[in-house]
């Protein structure tokens, strides 16, 4: 079910269809359109004389020939031409044409370029912006997983607002090189106590004095805390959501949605957990409190946890909108 942004060369994907960002004749032609026909080749331009040509938001299939893609799902989007010329539509009516095809054709894993973001003119963030949305609703009502892939980190914009709002908040809680700021201060107490003359004082960082000692291991184990696991299904029961609604909302596999809920103390990653955090719309502290049940915390010291935090502290809870900030500062993703 997931959605992947990822940087690599559709050509080399090894997924059921690839989808070809085409002209209207779909006889080829310049970037990724060029790059399909010549890996695929000549035999994919010969079908493509038998299928009449495309029209715009439409999309039509083909074999992919000598590409690792079974199929080659061949849409056209719109050319820009200032955004009030029915654009938008187009593209939505691209993406999910190809989506629908995919689908008829028992297609399990997908990969798209970025449609009409090249010579067609429209703008790379808005373009991105209608691929994360049409893709992210057509995945809560099917599953498949489904690939956009920038081919250059230079192609790849999020809006200049938004980003910069991102960066300064990295910036006010990121400390880039960073030491163990309790062994620093250790180290200028024993140098300052160890200069001639210096009074001798009992270091801040002397161990605190233990409880009582412990009852029987099978006691100190017969208290253990709600797992991850726990609080999770709880949190769904609460928020009165499916299973299905939780884990494609997070971005999550179906597969491994089901070995969380059959493990009392399954362990996830902290992108998981941080996904099912998101999904459940958790403020902050209840977030902190369900990364805790998974062995991890927030931590200024990560670009990606503080990333998360700016979205979950603004009440922002769209996972793709998450993952695009994510991918545009080089980040692990949510969810998958």
């Amino acid at each position: 079910m997931p959605l992947h942004i990822v940087r690599n060369d559709i050509t080399t994907m090894k997924v059921d269809a690839i989808v070809n960002a085409a002209k209207e004749s779909l006889l080829g032609g310049g970037g990724v359109d060029g790059a399909i026909h010549r890996a695929a080749g000549p035999e994919l331009l010969k079908e493509c004389r038998t299928l009449g040509g495309c029209k715009t938001g439409e999309a039509k299939l083909t074999k992919g020939y000598r590409l690792p893609a079974k199929y080659v799902i061949h849409t056209v989007g719109p050319v820009w031409r200032g955004g009030s010329h029915g654009e938008r539509d187009k593209l939505v009516s691209a993406y999910r044409s190809s989506l629908e095809l995919a689908l008829a054709h028992g297609c399990e894993t997908v990969a798209f370029p970025l449609i009409s973001s090249g010579v067609y003119g429209y703008p790379k963030d808005q373009a991105l912006q209608v691929a994360v949305d049409t893709i992210g609703d057509f995945l809560t009502e099917h599953d498949m997983t489904v690939y956009l892939v920038i081919f250059d980190r230079a192609a790849y914009t999020i809006g200049e607002g938004l980003f910069a709002d991102i960066a300064a908040y990295i910036d006010d809680r990121y400390v880039e090189a960073h030491t163990d700021a309790r062994e620093e201060q250790f180290r200028r107490r024993v140098a300052a106590v160890s200069e001639p003359g210096a009074p001798l004082v009992e270091s801040q960082w002397a161990p605190a004095p233990c409880d009582a000692a412990p009852g029987s291991l099978e006691e100190a184990l017969s208290q253990l805390d709600e797992s991850f696991s726990q609080m999770l299904l709880r949190k769904i029961d609460e928020r009165g959501l499916t299973d299905a609604q939780c884990y494609k909302k997070a971005n999550i596999d179906r597969k491994l949605f089901s070995k969380i809920r059959s493990d009392l103390h399954y362990k996830p990653s902290k992108p998981t957990a941080m996904a099912f955090a998101v999904a459940l719309e958790l403020p902050l502290e209840e977030a902190r409190e369900m990364l805790q049940k998974a062995g991890f915390a927030f931590s200024h010291a990560s670009k990606f946890d503080i990333i998360v935090e700016y979205f979950i502290s603004r009440r922002n809870y769209n996972i793709f909108e998450i993952n695009e900030a994510l991918f545009a500062f080089d980040q692990s993703l949510l969810g998958g």
